[in-house]
C-alpha cells in the first residue's frame, strides 16, 4: 500500500506519510536490510490472521526480521534446534533460568564463573526459594555427590572465567541426564566455531555475542540455543519480560559472525604463542591457559577442543600496585 500525498491534508500531516514506503520493488536485497521498525502494519483482520498463520512479522518485541536471521545463524553455529536472541549475554543466561527454575528447585553450578552469573543465583533466585550449590565441576566425583533429588539444572562454562579450567562436558551431561536434570553451558569463550557443547550433551548453550562472536566491540548481544521445547518455553517468558535485542544490534552481530571462523582461529594461535611466552617470563607468577601442557585442564581441553584452545588467557602477577600500574600503562596493543 502506497501513501499518496493528499492535498486536503495539512503540511505537517503529509510530512508523516511522504516517503514512508517505497514505491518500487525492493525484494531480495544482497544484504539483509535493517528493519528499524516497532511494527509491521497489516491491511485488515484477514491479513493479521494470515501473518499469525505463516509466522510473519507484526510487533518487534515478539519478532523481527533481523533477530530472526540471527536466530537461524546462531542455531547453525551452535548446532541447536532453535534459539532466542537477547539484549546481552547475561539476559541469555537469566531468561532460561527464570523460565525453567521454580521455588524448591536446586541448581548445581560450577564455582568458577563470570561473577554476574554467580549473582543470578545469589542475588535473585535465592529470594524465590531456589538454592544453588557451587562446586568444582572438574571434579566429577564431587559433581555426583552434590546432586539432590530436586536438582533441576546443571550449569557451567566451556572454559571458566577467569581461571581457564575446562570441565568434561560429556561426562557432566551424562550425570545430569541420569538425574533428569537440564544441562546448560556458557560457550562464550569458545563459540560454536571451536566446540559445540550441544554435540557433547548440553541441552542449552548460552553465549555472549558481545565478545568473540561479533568481534567488533560495537554490539552488546546474547543468544540462547538448544532443544526446541526448552527454547519455546524461554521465548514465552522473553516476550513477557522483554529481554530481546534490537534490530540494529542483531544486524551487527550477523555481520560479525560471518568472519568468526577466520578470526577466532588466528586469535587462538596468538593466545597459544603468548601463553607459552608468558610461562617463561620470570615476572609472571602463573599463566592460566588450557593449551599449556602444565594446565590441569590440558588433557580434557585436548579431548574436547582438538587443535584450538581458545583466544582467552589470564596471568597472575606479584601484588605490587605501583609496578602493576606501570605495566598496564606501558602496554601498546592491549587496552
Amino acid at each position: 500500500m502506497q501513501h499518496e500525498i493528499d492535498k486536503n491534508m495539512h503540511f505537517e500531516t503529509n510530512l508523516l506519510n511522504a516517503g514512508s514506503h517505497t514505491k518500487f520493488i525492493a525484494t531480495n536485497p544482497e544484504s539483509l536490510p535493517i528493519h528499524l521498525t516497532t511494527a509491521h502494519n497489516v491491511e485488515d483482520l484477514d491479513d493479521l490472521e494470515h501473518r499469525y498463520e505463516v509466522g510473519g512479522f507484526c510487533y518487534n518485541r515478539s519478532k523481527n526480521p533481523n533477530r530472526t536471521a540471527l536466530i537461524e545463524l546462531m542455531s547453525y553455529l551452535e548446532g541447536g534446534e532453535d534459539a532466542i536472541i537477547c539484549a546481552s549475554g547475561m539476559s541469555a543466561i537469566s531468561t532460561p533460568m527464570i523460565t525453567l527454575i521454580q521455588k524448591g528447585d536446586h541448581i548445581l553450578s560450577d564455582k568458577t564463573l563470570y561473577n554476574e552469573t554467580l549473582e543470578i543465583s545469589t542475588l535473585i533466585l535465592s529470594k524465590f526459594g531456589v538454592e544453588t550449590t557451587f562446586i568444582d565441576f572438574t571434579d566429577l566425583e564431587e559433581v555426583k555427590k552434590s546432586v539432590r533429588p530436586n536438582t533441576k539444572l546443571f550449569y557451567c562454562e566451556t572454559v571458566t572465567n577467569p581461571i581457564m579450567t575446562v570441565p568434561d562436558l560429556k561426562a557432566i551431561a551424562d550425570i545430569a541426564h541420569e538425574n533428569k536434570a537440564i544441562f546448560m553451558v556458557d560457550n562464550t569463550f569458545m563459540t560454536g566455531a571451536l566446540v559445540k557443547p550441544i554435540e557433547l550433551g548440553a541441552d542449552l548453550v548460552a553465549c555472549s555475542l558481545t565478545k568473540f562472536a561479533n568481534g567488533h566491540s560495537d554490539a552488546v548481544c546474547g543468544a540462547l540455543v538448544g532443544k526446541k521445547d526448552l527454547i519455546a518455553k524461554s521465548l514465552v517468558i522473553q516476550k513477557i519480560i522483554g529481554t530481546q535485542v534490537d534490530p540494529f544490534t542483531s544486524w551487527l552481530s550477523c555481520r560479525g559472525i560471518r568472519t568468526l571462523d577466520l578470526r577466532i582461529k588466528k586469535q587462538c594461535s596468538n593466545a597459544f604463542a603468548l601463553a607459552h611466552a608468558l610461562e617463561k617470563s620470570p615476572y609472571v607468577k602463573d599463566v592460566y591457559y588450557p593449551g599449556l601442557e602444565s594446565s590441569p585442564s590440558y588433557a580434557v581441553a585436548k579431548k574436547e577442543f582438538g587443535e584450538y584452545f581458545g583466544g582467552m588467557l589470564s596471568i597472575e602477577l606479584p601484588e605490587d600496585r605501583k609496578k602493576l600500574n606501570a605495566f598496564i600503562r606501558n602496554l601498546k596493543l592491549v587496552r
